[in-house]
């Protein structure tokens, strides 16, 4: 963000953007400027404000000072002879018979330049002109041809709208105008009403221009053939604004429908000739309709019902615990504590008692081993199981250690070629020496071994 101040110069125009150079400029101040063409006194149509990079023009010229009582009575000078300069100007054109138009005249501040503004049809020879008034102003003398719009914004005036030209007021450029403009916006074609004072098109046109081309696209042209709900029809009267054409079907000679875009499309390709059936394109989606609103609230004789709330309290049941709380249709189970539940040993005989008599034990398919009925039995089931096995385990240990300890030491077998490989196994609880080492080749056939 850039700190500036917009001004604007005779105050018409364009906004041009100028430094403060530390200067605090309020709106409706005459300031003086520094321009390509020297100082410049200009009116001030914004004080300090910020301005975004991109929209600033650099380098920014400062603004040296505001306006004193002398830069204002250099002004009024200024002013008095750009009246006498005008009317010597025409003058001069009379004598010479040039086919030109003079518009204004302008002094700088400094009084070193004289400019004319003048249009003309053509090209014009203004050389001798030009030589008269130099040997009159004693200064600089510039002659500058200009547009008829240039003309109007100028001298400025009441458009047909009864506001001020949009040219003298805030256009900073001229957009080109067309007639099509005009024809999109259903306009009447006359030149008188479409024209501005200047004798082109009115800038006006090209304000709405694009809103219209999208609602274009929504409507069919008049006078093209289209389909409806209704049937197949002529498109008679389009009203852009408010979305609705008037529509004739075919066989209907007098009476006009009106229809919205979405009941309504255009047929490609147009009418189609005698004897054939037109092609049907339509497709109709209604507006959602208005959700209707609760019956309710528009029964007049709807009361809303009324609650004692100590009558409730009395009338309501005791609220379920979650411990005593027991399902519809299930037996009476206590539960207990998985903690307490694990810590205890469990034989097969204590946890046939625990369960319920009712819901008996289903019987196991054919097939179907202990760990089959340990899924189906449930947790204390599976841990029933798996205390069997452990103790079933133990005995078998038991019974194969004296058996063991009895039996001779095998000498360790000559190691093979094919082995790559020697483990050495420790048997539990035995010293640390080779002489109670057994070396094997590969993996044992027995897991005892």
């Amino acid at each position: 963000m850039i700190e500036v101040v917009s001004i604007k110069f005779k105050n018409r125009g364009k906004c041009y953007f100028f430094a403060p150079n530390g200067l605090t400029v309020k709106t409706g101040d005459k300031v003086i400027v520094e321009t390509s063409k020297g100082l410049e006194i200009a009116d001030c149509v914004r004080g300090n404000h910020s301005a975004m990079d991109n929209t600033v023009v650099q380098p920014l010229r400062p603004v040296l000072r505001i306006a004193t009582k002398d830069d204002l009575r250099v002004e009024q000078l200024n002013v008095q002879r750009e009246k006498d300069a005008f009317e010597i100007c025409q003058k001069k054109i009379a004598e010479h018979g040039l086919d030109m138009k003079l518009v204004d005249v302008e002094c700088n501040f400094e009084g070193t330049k004289t400019t004319f503004f003048f249009t003309s049809d053509g090209r014009v020879d203004f050389r001798e002109l030009v030589k008269d008034l130099a040997s009159i102003f004693r200064n600089r003398i510039e002659l500058r041809q200009i547009g008829v719009r240039d003309e109007a914004k100028m001298i400025g005036g009441i458009g047909i709208c009864g506001r001020p030209y949009c040219c003298s007021q805030f256009l900073d450029e001229f957009q080109p105008v067309s007639t099509k403009m005009a024809k999109v916006q259903s306009l009447s074609l006359n030149p008188a009403k479409i024209s501005g004072s200047c004798g082109r098109l009115m800038c006006c046109l090209r304000y709405e221009q694009e809103a219209y081309e999208d609602l274009v696209k929504k409507v069919p042209k008049q006078g093209s053939f289209v389909e409806t709900k209704d049937g197949f029809g002529t498109a008679v009267q389009v009203n852009l604004l408010r979305q609705t054409v008037k529509v004739r079907l075919d066989g209907d000679n007098d009476e006009l429908r009106l229809y919205k875009p979405n009941e309504l499309c255009a047929v490609p390709g147009g009418r189609p000739k005698d004897g054939e059936a037109p092609v049907s394109t339509l497709k109709y989606v209604p507006e959602p309709e208005p959700a209707p609103e609760e019956e309710e609230a528009e029964n007049p004789w709807f009361v809303e019902p009324q609650f004692n709330d100590a009558a409730l309290a009395e009338t309501a049941p005791e609220p379920e615990t979650p411990e005593t709380a027991e399902a519809p249709g299930m037996p009476e189970v206590k539960r207990s504590s998985r903690r307490r539940r694990n810590k205890k040993p469990h034989t097969e005989g204590a946890a046939e008692e625990r369960r319920p008599e009712s819901v008996p034990e289903p019987a196991a398919p054919q097939g179907e081993g202990k760990s089959a009925r340990s899924r189906r039995g449930g947790r204390g089931r599976s841990q029933t199981v798996k205390v069997e096995a452990k103790a079933h385990s133990a005995e078998r240990a038991k019974e194969a250690a004296p058996a063991k300890e009895q039996a001779p030491k095998k000498e360790p077998a000559p190691p093979k070629k094919e082995a790559s490989v020697v483990h050495p196994v420790k048997e539990e609880g035995g010293a640390k020496s080779k002489n109670r080492r057994r070396y094997y080749h590969g993996r044992p056939k027995n897991k005892q071994q």
